[in-house]
């Protein structure tokens, strides 16, 4: 089981990029738990995942939050801006895959 974890500001917009990262994951028959979350909840849930991608009106946090998921070999890495407007799910679904095989 893949775990992914989306960080915004409140956890909202990026539900809809969520949906279509399981979408892209049932087509090829990967079992995943991909779930949004609002930066306030970042503490207590990033230990939960593999990898923590970041919503683009909270990149600017990228340091702090890289900082305290790095003690738990968490990468945190921003969404590519293009693939989050587009909402390209099976786009941001490989880069998180490829962070997770980066880090192991």
């Amino acid at each position: 089981m893949v775990r992914i974890m989306l960080c915004c500001s409140a956890g909202m917009s990026t539900s809809l990029l969520v949906r279509k990262m399981l979408d892209a994951a049932q087509e090829r028959e990967l079992p995943v738990e991909i779930d949004a979350y609002g930066v306030a909840e970042f503490d207590t849930q990033f230990p939960r995942y593999q990898v923590v991608l970041l919503g683009p009106q909270v990149k600017y946090m990228l340091s702090t939050l890289s900082e305290k998921a790095a003690s738990h070999g968490i990468p945190v890495r921003p969404i590519e801006p293009m693939d989050y407007g587009m909402q390209r799910g099976d786009k941001v679904l490989d880069f998180a895959l490829s962070l997770i095989e980066a880090a192991h």
